[in-house]
């Protein structure tokens, strides 16, 4: 049986610190009001990683960054949008590193992730997850 999915839905966050936990709000709602809770903690803690990533490394003065979910029969998907170029890499940090893993926790509680070009500028970084499971 397939079921009809919500349309997407996105909310655009200034560039301060409450915004991270705006957005992670903002997920948790949708995901409820769209009745896709099996995942929310996995996808509460991916926004809220991609969300300061975008905050502290992807914002241009002046600029904020998008948030934008959308969902099918089989997956979530989470976007963030942010001004700059730069992407983000995967690091390794050392134990005594007090930041740095956040995309190691996307990675490792998504069902995949990436990053796109945004036009005119920008870029999106994405994760996924199994709509109704458990991480693939």
């Amino acid at each position: 049986m397939r079921l009809t999915m919500p349309d997407p839905t996105q909310q655009f966050f200034a560039a301060e610190p409450e915004s991270i936990r705006r957005a992670r709000d903002f997920a948790l709602t949708t995901l409820a009001s769209w009745g896709l809770s099996e995942r929310a903690e996995d996808i509460r803690l991916c926004i809220s990683e991609l969300a300061s990533n975008a905050l502290t490394h992807g914002t241009a003065p002046g600029h904020g960054f998008l948030v934008k979910i959308a969902a099918d029969d089989d997956f979530v998907r989470l976007e963030v949008h942010d001004s700059r170029g730069r992407r983000p890499e995967v690091r390794h940090p050392d134990e005594t590193d007090t930041s740095g893993r956040g995309l190691l926790i996307v990675e490792e509680f998504s069902d995949g992730w990436g990053v796109e070009d945004r036009q005119p500028f920008g870029k999106v970084v994405w994760s996924r997850f199994k709509a109704g499971g458990t991480p693939c």
